[in-house]
């Protein structure tokens, strides 16, 4: 019994328009029935049908747009990989159809199956058998391809060098066949120059990139292909300038360098390292791209709460995983989606195609994840409900400074305590002398401030400053004062008297002036730098002791004078009419009052009013500030003969 033949995957406009679950039956239909292709024996003719499906299937997945997910659906994936192998069983016949040896082909399959480990070790093994239909068939796309990147077309040729790069990244034997010439190499190179969209660009050093690398990964490596175009790429940089080459672009947003020095290894020619180092410098950051990186959560350990509140709201997309893959584990599907950022349709095309990474492969797949635990949370949420207790009343506990003390602790000697007040051992008759007199000696007289009422200077006359007998008299200002004079006069005379070497203090200048002073060396220097630093006191002491040699030439009358100014006040006993003046005006006639008035004439009179406000005017600058004087001036005439 013959198998129905497959049809056709139809184009993108007609997929779109038909209903979901229309075209969901549809890719069921032909998942079933390339699985039945696959179970039959290796022996019997395939149907022609299946290269014109595989070819539609291939060529619309790589032309499908971002917006169509028609062929990303988990059973359109699951199609995907069912074709890889009936792709690998029809390139395994050795009669293989050359619609699918047709480069157009190849590179879609390529581009679909670009992840797939078992890509290269396929397309190797159809090398190897179809060496003659293949280089027949990439020579005239390569010379297609140099023939668009000499002219000034850039979509076929954006197109044409996607594919390219695409089969050279899973075959690097195709590589091999597109770098041997310097032709390729340059064509790039000079059509970078002339390019001026981001695509464009990026085409053009995907193509240099994975063709350079395949170089190294043929067996041989072709070492010497790969210094020939790392050498030309290099002189092409260098004639450029400050204008950007191709080299600058791989060596900056490609791991190109990074990549041969691993894949040459230590035993290449030094001269292939010291390129590579040279090529280095090339490196721009004016043209680095951004680079998306990958979150990748690796270690073992059980989550924590946070990310488990994470794994519930992911907890859809496992659940579409493992409906089509029931075996996988709650723990190892969280993991596929941290791999490739909760993208369903990556992850189920990598476990359909089997090229899951390192860490991944060898992971445990029935891993459960840590949020379908029983954890103590869960079940604290999980508990039954129950009645409320009663609220206890809260009542506040009251403390002291007395808390924990030796009265509190029962630790006191029970003769310390008393009742009431404590028994006096001295009467009030008899008071402490001693703590008086202690007080006594601790009060400071000077504490307050000194009066200066009576003071010599504002007295105006001579004060007796004598004590009687008996009394002792102001002794601190006295010798205060007369060691003033002493070191004065010892500093006029002598000034290296008040050194501070050895032989100064132990000299006999020293030691009469420290018995006459009763001062210490250091305080008798300490005064000589205090007087070099006070100019105002050093004045001051010339005007005190320098001047006077203690004889009074003339005698200063004693007698009071009336003030110039007549700034006699109230209580002056000062005759109120002097010098033909009468009142406070000038006495013209005007019965005694003057040009001003007196301040205690008639209420009605204007020249009173006037005198007040003079008065209150100058009050400021006399009022009670005179009266110190004017009785200094009173006790002057009463002591003394006027």
């Amino acid at each position: 019994m013959s198998l129905p033949p497959l049809a056709d995957i139809p184009p993108s406009t007609i997929r779109l328009s038909i209903a979901p679950e229309e075209w969901e039956a549809c890719l069921a239909s032909w998942l079933t029935l390339t699985g039945l292709y696959l179970g039959t024996p290796t022996n019997n003719k395939l149907p022609g049908s299946i290269n014109p499906y595989l070819k539609s299937f291939y060529c619309e997945s790589a032309r499908a747009g971002p917006t169509d997910d028609t062929l990303r659906s988990p059973i359109a994936l699951r199609l995907r990989k069912a074709s890889f192998m009936l792709v690998k069983q029809v390139l395994d016949d050795p009669k293989t159809s050359p619609e699918l040896l047709d480069f157009d082909f190849i590179a879609n399959f390529s581009r679909i199956h670009a992840r797939n480990a078992s890509l290269p070790a396929l397309l190797k093994g159809l090398w190897q058998r179809q060496d003659a239909t293949f280089q027949k068939s990439f020579q005239k796309r390569k010379s297609s391809l140099l023939k668009g990147l000499g002219s000034t077309s850039a979509q076929g040729t954006l197109d044409g060098l996607r594919q390219v790069a695409d089969v050279m990244r899973a075959s690097p034997e195709v590589a091999v066949l597109f770098m041997t010439g310097s032709d390729f190499v340059d064509s790039l190179a000079s059509h970078y120059q002339r390019s001026g969209t981001v695509d464009q660009r990026k085409a053009l050093v995907a193509t240099a990139y994975f063709g350079l690398l395949g170089l190294v990964k043929v067996e041989p490596p072709n070492m010497s292909m790969l210094s020939d175009h790392l050498y030309s790429l290099k002189a092409q940089a260098d004639s450029t300038k400050k204008q950007t080459s191709l080299l600058a672009d791989l060596v900056t947003n490609t791991a190109l360098t990074k990549k041969l020095r691993s894949s040459v290894g230590a035993t290449s020619a030094a001269r292939l390292h010291s390129l590579l180092d040279t090529i280095d410098t090339y490196q721009t950051q004016s043209i680095a791209q951004p680079r998306k990186r990958v979150r990748r959560t690796k270690g073992k350990g059980k989550a924590s709460q946070s990310n488990g509140e994470m794994h519930m709201h992911r907890l859809s997309l496992v659940t579409q995983i493992q409906d089509l893959f029931p075996d996988l584990g709650s723990g190892f599907v969280l993991k596929l989606l941290d791999e490739y950022n909760d993208d369903v349709e990556q992850v189920t095309a990598h476990l359909l195609d089997d090229s899951l990474p390192s860490h991944l492969h060898n992971a445990d797949r029935t891993e459960q994840a840590p949020v379908f635990d029983k954890t103590e949370q869960s079940k604290i949420e999980d508990l039954a409900p129950s009645s409320t207790p009663p609220l206890q009343p809260f009542i506040p506990e009251r403390r002291n400074v007395f808390d924990d003390d030796e009265l509190d602790r029962l630790e006191m000697d029970t003769s310390r305590l008393h009742l009431g007040k404590k028994n006096q051992t001295q009467s009030s008759d008899n008071p402490n002398k001693a703590a008086i007199l202690s007080a006594l000696a601790a009060f400071d007289s000077d504490e307050d401030e000194r009066d200066d009422t009576y003071d010599v200077e504002d007295v105006g006359g001579t004060v007796d400053t004598a004590h009687p007998d008996g009394e002792p008299g102001p002794s601190a200002k006295v010798t205060q004062e007369e060691n003033d004079m002493a070191l004065f006069a010892a500093y006029k005379s002598s000034p290296q008297l008040f050194g501070r070497t050895f032989d100064i203090r132990r000299g006999q200048a020293r030691q009469a002036l420290k018995a006459e002073t009763g001062m210490s060396d250091e305080q008798i220097e300490g005064w000589a730098t205090m007087l070099q630093r006070d100019p105002r006191r050093l004045k001051r002491l010339e005007g005190q002791f320098g001047a006077f040699d203690g004889k009074q030439a003339h005698l200063a009358r004693t007698s009071y004078r009336e003030s110039p100014g007549g700034t006699e006040t109230e209580d002056s006993d000062v005759p109120a009419e002097r010098g033909g003046f009468g009142g406070t005006g000038r006495g013209r006639g005007r019965g005694g009052r003057g040009r001003g008035g007196s301040v205690a004439g008639p209420s009605s009179d204007p020249n009173t009013a006037n005198a007040q406000r003079r008065k209150e005017a100058s009050k400021g600058s006399r009022a009670n500030h005179n009266r110190r004087d004017q009785r200094a001036k009173k006790m002057a005439r009463g002591g003394f003969p006027g």
